[in-house]
């Protein structure tokens, strides 16, 4: 089954990320405080910048830390934050090789239930619940990994046609509608406070 993820809005970054997990899973660490584009071109641009085709857990884990955040900061940045996502980015791939020998689809591979999923993705240096919670809805919705129960794990976010984060996106149709669901989630909770 050939999946294309739409998560970057770019037609290269997509066909990367449509094709490396761990690009995606990378795009999804990155997908905090900057536009969900931009965070999703992230994989693509840091590949580019290493001068290899396909990302490697283990050369990027192994990546000389100075070197990696220059990598990640030359213009136009990878992230707001270049250095601190540098890090983040170092310290999941180095998890990935300590405990799933480099191998991205492993955290997934042989999982019998979306609870044990969420558990793994949980464990992983930068995801939290939340981010854990749309990384499963992501990996259940568009790349075909639904171990039993992984709606119900992944929360509001396994919820189908949700529009809650970057797990519902498959083109500039449902983008806006994540974007306008995001808008009210940000005046409800300024409402709140107010």
């Amino acid at each position: 089954m050939e999946i294309t993820l739409h998560l970057a809005q770019q037609d290269e970054a997509d066909a990367f990320l449509s094709r490396s997990p761990l690009a995606a899973m990378i795009g999804t660490l990155l997908d905090q405080q900057v536009p969900m584009e931009w965070a999703f071109t992230g994989p693509y641009t840091i590949a580019r910048r290493m001068g290899v085709e396909e990302l490697d857990a283990g050369a990027v884990a192994a990546f000389d830390p100075d070197e990696f955040v220059r990598l990640l900061s030359d213009k136009p940045a990878v992230h707001r934050y270049p250095g601190s996502m540098a890090k983040r980015v170092q310290q999941l791939c180095q998890y990935l090789v300590e405990h799933y020998d480099g191998e991205v689809t492993e955290v997934w591979r042989d999982v019998d239930s979306g609870r044990e999923l969420l558990r793994r993705l949980n464990e992983l240096p930068g995801f939290g619940k939340q981010k854990a919670q749309i990384f499963l809805a992501l990996l259940g919705k568009q790349l075909g990994v639904r171990p039993e129960g992984w709606r119900e794990a992944a929360g509001a976010y396994g919820e189908p046609e949700a529009y809650r984060s970057a797990a519902d996106i498959t083109g500039p149709e449902s983008l806006a509608k994540v974007r306008e669901h995001k808008r009210e989630l940000k005046a409800a909770a300024k409402a709140a406070k107010g």
